[in-house]
């Protein structure tokens, strides 16, 4: 395989191989990595290569490896295996120089509810040795960009839970560094206050920060420049979310119905389904031919007595994406 090219589908015995075919310089590199806990393989034989400027996400179901890479890579669990860089220094060798180039923000953040906003930034600038002139300006330009200027004096325990991550961001990006880890950092957090985060984010991107992040958002994933489908502590697919989606096997319909319990129900397993994922009030089904298989979808929901107000072909989600090419390998 060339060096920079994106490699995307499983491997029987090995990793996906992640790489960029960005030209940026590289700020990430993982080779190898792997942990266990006990007898559980939490993390087995990760490949990484990132560059400046992405914003790479992990996405995989709960006890798939995203918080034991990100701690690995922030230098705070150490691996039993593999070797790991950051912005060129050795996170294995030494974590605490490491831990100036990069910033990790866990799900819960320790951000000290009995402190100001501007306390709080102040205590991590002193943290990581910023000078008094540099926390000074770095944490105005922070607090504008995060909308928190005017709350500098309010204590974090009265902050909302959008303000908390945000203060925890402002934080986390006071010594400037050129990685960010982001465990899950919107979770719980309102929608607005989400999109604000992810303004951030954005503006870091085109700095050239290096981002990973996990998310629970599909929404978010879409936003990722690539994504790494992490399940059982393996890295299955990563590739853009766009590549991803024209991965997908069969079209993708979505139907709408008073009961998409019994309209999933009814479907499972019928000629030319090739998935049905619940969806809220829809369902999403995917099919290998759209034009012959939906007037049998219809035939079958009549014979069933499951009405429904809507039939459309739709364009797939990346929460489709993954479960389809997952359901792919149990069947071959």
């Amino acid at each position: 395989m060339a060096t920079g090219e994106v490699m995307a589908g499983k491997s029987d015995n090995t990793n996906v191989d992640v790489k960029s075919t960005d030209a940026a310089p590289v700020t990430v590199r993982a080779h190898g990595l792997s942990k266990s806990f006990g007898a559980l393989k939490a993390v087995n034989n990760i490949e990484l290569t990132i560059t400046a400027g992405e914003i790479f996400g992990l996405v995989g179901p709960d006890g798939a490896g995203k918080t034991t890479i990100m701690r690995m890579l922030a230098g705070v669990l150490s691996p039993d295996a593999g070797n790991i860089e950051v912005d060129g220094v050795d996170v294995i060798a030494d974590p605490e120089q490491a831990k100036l180039h990069l910033s990790y923000m866990p799900q819960r953040f320790g951000l000290y509810e009995d402190l100001t906003v501007a306390e709080n930034i102040f205590f991590y600038g002193e943290l990581f040795s910023v000078s008094r002139a540099d926390r000074l300006a770095r944490s105005q330009e922070l607090l504008k960009a995060a909308g928190l200027a005017d709350f500098q004096k309010r204590l974090a325990g009265q902050l909302s839970g959008g303000m908390k991550q945000k203060l925890g961001l402002i934080c986390a990006l006071i010594h400037t560094p050129r990685v960010l880890l982001l465990d899950e950092p919107t979770t719980g957090v309102d929608p607005v206050s989400r999109r604000e985060f992810w303004g951030i984010l954005y503006n870091l991107r085109e700095s050239g920060v290096t981002i990973i992040l996990s998310t629970a958002y599909m929404d978010e994933a879409e936003r990722c420049s690539r994504l790494a489908l992490l399940h059982a502590g393996e890295i299955r697919y990563c590739d853009t979310p766009a590549r991803l989606k024209a991965t997908m096997p069969g079209v993708l319909l979505a139907i709408i119905s008073a009961n998409p319990r019994a309209l999933r129900e009814a479907l499972t397993g019928q000629t030319g389904i090739l998935g049905v994922l619940l969806m809220g009030d829809r369902v999403h089904v995917r099919v290998d031919d759209p034009a012959q298989r939906i007037p049998e979808i219809r035939a079958s929901l009549a014979n069933h007595h499951v009405d429904i107000t809507l039939i459309e072909q739709v364009v797939p989600g990346i929460e489709d994406v993954f479960v389809a090419l997952l359901d792919t390998e149990k069947v071959t």
